[in-house]
């Protein structure tokens, strides 16, 4: 029971105003029916509370300076109500799948009071209502069954801290067994469910008493620290450096964690191995989480082995009489090859592994546009992809061929096993990958597997951009000294992209020189010291004066582009600006909120996830789209992808999306908009690299705005990103070529 000392409200849920997902604190309005329309202002942690519900509220009484009188919530429960304009309200509130205010008002008509008996204890009855047939009705009985089990985990997991749209998650996974793997493995949690780290799982495994000391904890804790690495880009950690992170997050004794990472070794939880030290010192005590060294092992070998393989499916190359070739090319495309652009041609089509990088305006697109129409001419097999449907799309445009994402060309399927494989090779004599800086080591080694031997594998991309949101550094290893990859790097910039500011300025940055930011027509500076300020104005610059003075759309056309997700002039606060600036609320629009956030028709949103279940072959993290469509009946909602794609999403998968007005610089990679407006602060100081602004300023396709100091960009384009990735693909493919 609660402590007698809180006061105790009853109301109903009216509407949420705000809501943190991280700490499920929230501000709402309640009915304590006591008519005349007033509203009261509750605040706390009501995380999962929808609205129509009846709150049983337990806490304090005080007031706010602003809002009056107001009621500080420490803990609730849900009421059934028992009045039959509570339970209208109830029903109707959207809470249960299919049933909407119409059928809420016909069941409600028909049973009275005794409605949520019904449901309950004889769900077939509702067959007696107009309207609703036995597919409904048979809906409706799930829906609330769910629903209950649901409520009953909630109100344990509650009780050790865990927000709702958390325990809703762990519910999906688990079921009935939930409550039982939440007390007996809680560290189960961080493996297998998404959204859950190991600090959730830890405050989760405390709660239900497992000590502070167990090796249980240090290994999960371990385990948590490597793929916390990799998913800042590392393939592995250096052992000391494990050790350390593991013990400060852990907060126990070195020993321990010495011991139980040789534990986890011997389970092959993970792997130890000596690498050399990118910088020359010492050899390096590598720990690998098993995928990553499995993938660096294999993607070297299958390079190798494509590299060395004696057979060859485009074997007419190896004798071409190449001047007349590319007389014939010219003919067809137009223009003559750069002497840069004919080496890469040559390497594409005679060597069987090629890179091909270079900056923007020296050519790529046109050197593989050349490299495809010479190998159609002689009858080959070409298979297109890049890492994301934008990229995909733009390099099907370029080459008039039919490209896809690389998901897509090996049929990934859920779980990440992939259709096409080293058993099953694709059908193809050469394979271009463009935007190959964005191909993680997990993606890339799959995409090799794939390719037959024989064939020939161009990766082609720009190796002074970020690399991969993914773990590795694949384009840069493939370009390391001693690599046995052949790669040509253009660097001559052709004639018309000189007219260009995007492109002059983008060579300017990626040299260590500050942009040009007056005279040109397409590269502009606003400049604004203050950080909130420069939040404020980019909103206006990108929903505002672009549209107004080059006349493009503020959705499909223009992308805001921040350092970071933080702060005033992060991507977080800009897309709640943004969206009220382009797709505000209407009265006739449909809207869903969903934790912090509120999802509208005509929003643009982006996949934050790798979902390997929804859509013909997944959907991946950085896949953008618009909403399309929002039932709030069904609580559905669609969204309509960049690769035409409608993908529905129940309303509890909503944390799987997030707004897309404004993304971060490294969820931009490989995407190209018309126009890009990048917000530059000095509160973004950290993030300020010279491969980020590099990043942001590429991906424009007419125009870039700066909007922010002087100060931040220069410090941008002097400072040059600290220190490799750890990988040691590198060492294995010059090693395996000696």
């Amino acid at each position: 029971m609660g402590d007698a000392r809180l006061a105790v409200l009853e109301a109903v849920l009216e509407r949420i105003t705000y809501a943190n997902e991280d700490n499920g604190y929230t501000v709402a309005r309640v009915d304590t029916g006591r008519g005349a329309g007033d509203l009261l202002t509750v605040v706390g942690a009501l995380l999962g509370a929808q609205p129509g519900e009846s709150l049983r509220m337990e806490g304090h009484w005080g007031s706010h300076p602003q809002y009056g009188k107001q009621f500080t919530v420490e803990n609730y429960t849900t009421v059934l109500p028992a009045t039959i304009q509570g339970i209208r309200r109830y029903l109707g509130s959207g809470l249960i799948k299919g049933i909407g205010p119409k059928i809420a008002d016909r069941i409600v008509e028909h049973f009275g009071t005794d409605t949520l008996e019904v449901i309950e204890g004889a769900p077939k009855r509702l067959i007696e209502v107009p309207g609703l047939g036995p597919k409904r009705t048979k809906m409706i009985a799930v829906a609330w069954e769910e629903q209950k089990a649901i409520k009953e985990v909630m109100v344990f997991l509650q009780g050790v801290g865990v927000s709702t749209s958390i325990a809703v998650r762990i519910y999906k996974n688990y079921g009935d067994a939930s409550i039982s793997v939440v007390k007996n493995q809680p560290y189960r949690l961080a493996a297998d469910v998404w959204g859950i780290g190991f600090l959730t799982a830890d405050r989760i495994a405390q709660a239900v008493g497992i000590p502070h000391d167990s090796p249980e904890r240090v290994k999960a804790g371990l385990q948590y620290a490597l793929s916390q690495a990799t998913d800042s880009g590392n393939c592995f950690l250096p052992e000391e450096q494990l050790l350390s992170d593991s013990v400060k997050l852990l907060q126990v004794d070195a020993g321990l964690v010495i011991d139980c990472l040789a534990e986890l070794v011997g389970e092959e939880g993970v792997v130890r191995e000596s690498v050399p030290d990118p910088e020359g010192g010492d050899p390096v005590r590598a720990v690998y989480l098993v995928p990553f060294h499995r993938a660096e092992i294999s993607l070297a070998g299958q390079l190798l082995r494509l590299l060395r393989g004696p057979e060859d499916r485009l074997p007419l190359f190896q004798d071409v009489q190449w001047d007349k070739a590319l007389t014939w090319l010219a003919g067809r495309t137009g223009a003559d090859l750069a002497p840069e652009q004919q080496q890469a041609v040559r390497l594409a089509l005679t060597e069987k592994v090629a890179v091909l990088t270079g900056g923007p305006g020296c050519g790529k697109s046109f050197t593989v546009r050349s490299v495809v129409t010479l190998a159609q001419a002689k009858k080959a097999k070409v298979v297109l992809a890049a890492p994301t449907g934008r990229a995909a799309k733009r390099l099907s445009e370029l080459t008039g061929m039919e490209a896809s994402t690389v998901h897509r060309l090996l049929e990934l399927k859920p779980g990440g096993d992939a259709a096409y494989d080293k058993d099953r090779p694709l059908d193809a004599d050469l394979v271009v990958v463009d935007e190959a800086s964005m191909l993680d080591l997990l993606l890339a080694n799959k995409l090799a597997k794939a390719v037959p031997p024989g064939a020939h594998l161009l990766f082609v991309g720009d190796v002074d951009q970020l690399p991969s949101v993914g773990a590795g550094e694949v384009l840069r290893d493939l370009l390391a000294p001693g690599s046995p990859v052949p790669a040509v790097r253009l660097t001559q910039i052709f004639r018309q992209a000189q007219q260009s500011g995007v492109v002059t300025n983008a060579h300017r940055i990626n040299s260590g020189v500050p942009p040009i930011t007056q005279g040109l027509p397409d590269f502009f500076l606003f400049p604004e010291e203050d950080t909130e300020e420069a939040g404020r104005l980019t909103v206006e610059v990108a929903a505002r004066r672009i549209p107004a003075k080059f006349g493009l759309d503020p959705r499909r056309d223009i992308q805001v582009l921040a350092p970071m997700h933080r702060g005033p002039a992060g991507a977080g606060a800009l897309n709640g600006l943004l969206q009220q600036a382009i797709t505000p609320a209407r009265p006739d629009l449909p809207e869903r909120r969903f934790g912090g956030r509120t999802f509208r028709v005509g929003d643009k949103v982006t996949q934050i996830r790798n979902n390997y279940e929804k859509g013909e072959n997944g959907v991946f993290n950085g896949t953008v789209g618009v909403v399309t469509a929002l039932d709030t009946v069904e609580q559905k909602l669609t969204v309509l992808t960049d690769e035409d794609e409608e993908i529905p999403y129940d309303f509890d998968e909503l944390d799987e999306l997030s707004h897309a007005y404004a993304v971060t610089i490294h969820r931009s990679q490989g995407s190209e908009y018309p126009a890009v407006v990048i917000p530059v602060t000095t509160g973004a100081w950290m993030m300020l690299q010279r491969n980020l602004l590099y990043t942001a300023v590429t991906r424009a396709k007419r125009l870039v705005v700066l909007v922010g100091s002087r100060k931040a960009i220069a410090q941008a384009v002097r400072t040059v990103s600290a220190g490799r990735r750890f990988t040691a693909l590198d060492h294995r493919l010059s090693q395996g070529a000696k």
